[in-house]
């Protein structure tokens, strides 16, 4: 493999190719790049719908395989995305060709995020919550957003916006950016105004521990600008730590007397909760809210200070926070069958899965909650949160743990057992069951389930289409 220092973007460019362009954020950006009128391609190792079908119909042509001949047209551009390694047959090509090339968020700021005013969302937990209802505040104030998240926006149906007005709301993710740049992702956007909603151990296949995960936290923080506003959770005992890095002006938020933005006066009345915000002591207004759970409050309360700084009326946000649709696979009702409702959400860290069941235990008071868990990122199948996960758990009546699917990628003296969960959650009381793959969880689900039941389904995948699966089968 030849080397270059071709990291970078020429001034002229017409033809773009983007290696994994089937992930949420390089589809998004790809489609984007459609739009302002580059001529696209791509490639990715699996390829297949939904994102195959979304591509197909922008035009953009992808190749099934990571193949040197890929990049035979010599495209004027190669996007990298973070997934691909340096002996990834496209990259050795590109770096054999010389081709220029570039990482995601280098080509965001480059093509998307120029000229506009940046708002990044940044954290651990609700990023994409909370950098959604943002970007939707800012649509119905008619101010014509651009945004790029790494979910889907149920009131737009995608992820991704080319809007016209001077403000772009980013995902601001701490995993790293390519092969050539192991450094976070947030790390190359320059916000006016940022958030950062939490700061725990998490992505264990790239950071060692929760100290180097506060390190590229403190240096997100430590680097935004004198003339910008970071605003910060106040719960948060390792962002209070962090916050003296800051050389910005900074507003807290959450439910401690001497926040800016206080949270007070919950009422849950389903399918509503209604919630009252203060500002430095001072009740600024009453809303009501469709998510639910306390963490949705709080993403929430992050967006109600950042649009305070936009000058948009209670009316307008009053009206966004009631129209807000969510977003797909965030605690999202796939269906109800006989009395029992099937919800698909992306839980998958101790702390989102203990806030994902406690937040739905208001809504189903009657019924039991199943929770079904299914882990398989990185950090879930290694046992570093092995002794974390039994206390997750808690406010469920049956637990159905699934044996993880991609247990072999994981070094076998660090991989997470859920034979050890389940037997923990036994241990303390709780129903729970071990099951080695996802048909044995419809067999007992199809056997177990009754009218009034939630059925709790979390992962980060597709967990093998077991929500639709579940339906024809109740």
């Amino acid at each position: 493999m030849v080397e270059t220092t071709n990291n970078r973007i020429p001034d002229k460019v017409k033809t773009i190719h983007l290696i994994a362009i089937c992930g949420t954020g390089m589809g998004a950006l790809a489609s984007m790049l459609k739009d302002l009128g580059f001529e696209v391609t791509g490639s990715d190792q699996n390829v297949y719908p939904p994102m195959s079908d979304f591509l197909a119909e922008k035009e953009i042509s992808v190749a099934s395989g990571f193949r040197g001949h890929n990049l035979a047209h010599r495209p004027d551009l190669v996007i990298v995305g973070n997934a691909v390694s340096r002996d990834n047959p496209e990259a050795a090509q590109m770096l054999q060709m010389k081709l220029p090339y570039c990482s995601m968020p280098q080509a965001v700021n480059h093509f998307i995020a120029v000229g506009k005013k940046p708002i990044v969302v940044t954290g651990t937990h609700g990023k994409t919550t909370t950098a959604s209802l943002i970007a939707w505040i800012l649509h119905r104030a008619g101010l014509d957003p651009t945004f790029l998240i790494g979910g889907i926006l149920k009131n737009f149906d995608g992820n991704y916006r080319l809007g016209k007005g001077e403000y772009i709301v980013l995902e601001g993710d701490e995993y790293d950016t390519a092969f050539f740049d192991k450094g976070p992702k947030f790390l190359h956007y320059r916000p006016q105004l940022a958030v950062l909603t939490g700061v725990e151990f998490d992505h264990a296949d790239i950071f060692r521990d929760l100290d180097h995960v506060k390190s590229v936290f403190q240096t997100f923080i430590s680097r935004v600008h004198s003339d910008s506003t970071l605003i910060a959770f106040d719960g948060d005992e390792n962002i209070q730590n962090l916050l003296k890095h800051g050389n910005c002006s900074i507003e807290t938020y959450g439910r401690r007397t001497d926040s800016h933005w206080q949270l007070k006066n919950i009422r849950t009345d389903p399918p509503y909760t209604f919630f009252e915000v203060f500002n430095q002591g001072v009740g600024t207004g009453k809303f009501r809210s469709n998510m639910v759970g306390e963490h949705n409050l709080l993403n929430t309360m992050s967006a109600v200070a950042v649009v305070d700084h936009l000058h948009i009326s209670k009316k307008v946000l009053a009206d966004a926070l009631d129209t807000f649709e969510g977003i797909k696979r965030r605690q999202e009702i796939r269906g109800r069958k006989n009395g029992i409702t099937v919800m698909d959400d992306f839980a998958h860290h101790p702390t989102a899965v203990r806030e994902t069941i406690r937040a739905v235990r208001p809504f189903y008071p009657d019924g039991r909650i199943v929770a079904v868990f299914e882990p398989r990122t990185n950090s879930s199948m290694r046992d570093v949160f092995q002794n974390v996960y039994p206390d997750s758990f808690g406010q469920a009546d049956l637990i159905c743990i699934r044996k993880p699917p991609l247990l072999h990628k994981i070094p076998a003296d660090q991989r997470f057992s859920s034979e050890k969960l389940v037997s923990d959650l036994r241990d303390r009381g709780k129903d729970a069951h071990f099951f080695p793959d996802t048909d044995a969880i419809l067999d007992f689900l199809t056997r177990q389930a009754r009218t009034g039941d939630l059925i709790l389904i979390m992962s980060n995948g597709s967990f093998d289409n077991i929500h639709e699966r579940l339906l024809k089968r109740l």
